[in-house]
């Protein structure tokens, strides 16, 4: 996926707000820009960062530019547009990237399922047979390779996996999806000291028969794109 024009450098001041960050531009002035990110963004939002935006030349949004990536550490990037991760995996089942999700006929998005009124990000059918696709944007990471989710705790989130044991009960596919937008991670794990109870309830899925898929990125300032399957660490505590 290629942004729609050149991002713009610039150097992270503090985020603030949940949806606001402000930045200094290379000219020295300075801006506030929209954030699309509604976790912690740990380890993703240090003041002195490099970070990258994309301008909509939209002079009538309150914000006109989004931050798009940020690097973490020398040579590693994060693009911190969570939302982006949905839009990614489809792309790459539209492509026939995911060879684990292949052969459905059908590719919906955002139905609503489900005992506790969810939205599933993918619904994918063919004949009489469905599966469910959750998907989550993994950017924390903790060195070595290893990446977590949650990034905070997320009552949502473990609420996503109560519906998708129900579906793998009730006889449909269900996996959970992770979309690492992270160059430095190459496995993931539950945060367990973050969300102990995100923790459990992944475990308990996996056991139920929900599957983990996780998926890295190629992240660049010219766009992002869904690569290789990467390794899920169910063991790590």
């Amino acid at each position: 996926m290629q942004f729609a024009s050149p991002l713009i450098e610039a150097t992270l001041i503090k985020r603030y707000k949940r949806f606001l960050a402000d930045v200094a531009l290379p000219d020295g002035s300075q801006m506030t820009v929209h954030c699309p990110n509604t976790g912690s963004m740990k380890n993703c939002a240090e003041p002195g960062s490099r970070v990258w935006l994309s301008d909509s030349n939209d002079p009538k949004r309150k914000y006109r530019h989004s931050w798009k990536l940020v690097e973490t550490a020398p040579g590693e990037i994060a693009c911190i547009h969570s939302a982006l991760a949905n839009k990614l995996v489809n792309e790459a089942l539209v492509e026939n990237r995911i060879p684990e999700l292949a052969g459905y006929d059908e590719i919906k998005t955002e139905v609503r399922y489900g005992q506790e009124k969810s939205r599933i990000d993918l619904l994918l059918e063919k004949s009489d047979q469905q599966c469910f696709v959750e998907i989550k944007s993994v950017t924390l990471a903790v060195g070595e390779g290893l990446g977590l989710f949650p990034d905070a705790v997320s009552a949502r989130g473990t609420k996503h996996l109560r519906e998708l044991m129900q579906a793998k009960k009730e006889g449909a596919r269900a996996v959970l999806f992770f979309c690492v937008q992270h160059t430095g991670i190459t496995r993931v794990a539950p945060a367990d000291e973050i969300d102990p109870r995100y923790g459990e309830t992944l475990r308990e899925a996996v056991t139920s028969g929900v599957e983990v898929l996780v998926y890295g990125t190629k992240i660049s300032p010219e766009g992002v794109a869904l690569t290789e399957r990467l390794i899920f660490d169910n063991s790590y505590c």
